[in-house]
């Protein structure tokens, strides 16, 4: 039987915006919630902010005056910690300060009773650090949402070593009861999302330093083909060049400098530069009043093939077959490897390899890597990288049988693993090893990157349905290409493969 119920009080300190939204969540749950800011006003403001937001809802039909005015009643606000001591649960939304959350929940320990659980809503510091300095560290426990809070749905429930596993699961059981999804996971860096997240943001980066392709034409391969809502450029502009580069720099030195968490040297020049993104009115995008967004690289339009042979089964791109016959192209299908025949073009599914180093093993200089898609049914976009002896009048044809399949198309430098596969299979790679390393199961780093930073599909159900056993091949194409230890595949990926897991 759980320890909270609606009568529960719930202690929230910090009325920013992560606190307020806290206290908002657990208001609107039922709960008497207890608001403190040590900024003199600030939970006033807080609790302000959280009626005003309310409003808004009212304007849109989706709450009533009425209810609005419930939910913010049961938000009291107090000006001193010790008025904390009814809470049944305290959760901290202050400053990532290790000395500063030790104090504040040393505090606690003495105001409170001996069976408060005591909650922190840190994104990067240890619990079990926290925890240290504490008299009863078995009643703390990481609650991390993610914001805003009364939107996103995840919240990381982190066990630090000492935590109880009765607290963890009763923390667990309350957030679900707030109509969250709450997901288990040890004290490791970065917990799930913000390790597993690396990659996204570390291989277009790389992709771009390489000169693959530029932000913009990244960016809507990304959405337009991967389906995610925000490209790496997009999103580390909203976040914040500071934020998201000091995030990274935290997590490369917690896993004593793994090369898969290595920063990048252009985020750090936007940061030397004082180019954050969108709050300094510059980063990979200019924001300042009247400049326009630099468009993705589309390619002229081309003459739509009459014909095409796919040799062998596509795979996961299966779906382009059904878009061709749609289009008013003849299709012929023979056995083969998972090609597809236009004119002079051979396209196949990018491996992780050059373009240009797969072109000359099998003597095919026509070779055209394309990109992976979420939905190759639906995506509006395709990437494709020619080899480098590729004629033109091949990659027009390669460019003619997309565009007739509704396609817009953008021709990339050759890259290995081009754009969504390397980033999918790295994302995946490292939900493997998160599994692996035990800080969560399978099913917790599909719904934590679902629901803290919107996947459109959580990586490792991502790769099962792409086949394991051809992630795991471009994870050591990659690693070839390169030559470093980055790209290893996890022991847990190797196994699944060895076993038969393979889509």
């Amino acid at each position: 039987m759980s320890m909270f119920t609606t009568d529960s009080v719930i202690g929230v300190i910090g009325a920013g915006t992560m606190g307020a939204g806290i206290a908002q969540v657990a208001a609107k749950a039922g709960h008497p919630v207890l608001l403190f800011d040590a900024a003199e006003g600030a939970a006033a403001r807080g609790r302000e902010g959280v009626a005003k937001g309310l409003e808004k809802l009212v304007s849109r039909g989706k709450m009533t005056a009425d209810e609005v005015e419930a939910l913010v009643g049961r938000i009291q606000v107090i000006t001193s910690l010790e008025e904390m001591a009814p809470a049944a649960l305290v959760i901290e939304a202050i400053v990532e300060r290790l000395d500063v959350k030790q104090s504040v929940f040393g505090q606690l320990e003495e105001i409170c009773s001996e069976q408060t659980v005591l909650a922190t809503n840190t994104s990067s510091i240890s619990v079990t650090a926290i925890g240290s300095t504490l008299k009863r560290p078995q009643n703390l426990v990481g609650m991390h949402f993610f914001n805003p809070a009364p939107i996103m749905k995840l919240v990381e429930v982190i066990s630090g070593l000492d935590t109880r596993p009765e607290i963890a699961r009763d923390i667990y059981d309350l957030s679900a009861s707030w109509g969250k999804k709450p997901v288990h996971a040890k004290s490791t860096p970065g917990f799930i999302v913000n390790r597993v997240a690396r990659p996204f943001y570390a291989e277009g980066l790389r992709i771009y330093q390489e000169g693959g392709a530029d932000n913009a034409t990244i960016d809507a391969v990304i959405r337009e083909a991967g389906g995610f809502r925000m490209g790496p450029f997009e999103l580390t502009d909203l976040i914040g060049h500071d934020v998201n580069y000091a995030v990274t720099c935290s997590v490369f030195d917690a896993y004593y400098n793994d090369p898969r968490f290595l920063p990048s040297l252009v985020q750090q020049e936007l940061v030397n530069a004082g180019h954050f993104g969108r709050k300094s009115g510059k980063g990979f995008y200019d924001y300042s009043e009247g400049a326009e967004k630099p468009l993705p690289h589309t390619v002229d339009a081309a003459a739509k093939p009459n014909t095409v042979t796919i040799e062998g089964d596509l795979g996961v791109a299966e779906p382009l077959v059904e878009l061709f016959q749609n289009a008013g192209i003849e299709v012929t299908r023979t056995d083969g490897d998972g090609r597809i025949q236009v004119g002079d073009a051979t396209l196949m599914l990018t491996n992780g390899q050059f373009t240009t180093v797969r072109a000359a093993e099998v003597s095919n200089r026509n070779l055209i890597h394309f990109d992976l898609a979420l939905d190759y049914a639906q995506s509006g976009r395709i990437a494709l990288a020619p080899a480098d002896k590729a004629d033109t009048k091949a990659i027009a044809q390669a460019v003619g049988l997309f565009q007739a399949a509704g396609k817009a198309v953008s021709i990339i430098d050759d890259i290995p693993g081009m754009i969504v596969m390397r980033t999918v299979a790295m994302l995946a790679n490292e939900g493997f090893d998160a599994v692996n390393q035990r800080v969560c199961n399978e099913e917790a780093v599909d719904i934590a990157m679902q629901g803290g930073v919107n996947y459109p599909r959580g990586p490792i159900s991502w790769a099962t349905a792409v086949g394991l056993s051809r992630i795991l091949n471009v994870l050591r194409n990659l690693g070839a290409s390169y030559g470093e230890d980055r790209y290893r595949p996890s022991p847990l990926l190797l196994r699944k493969v060895a076993g038969g897991r393979q889509a």
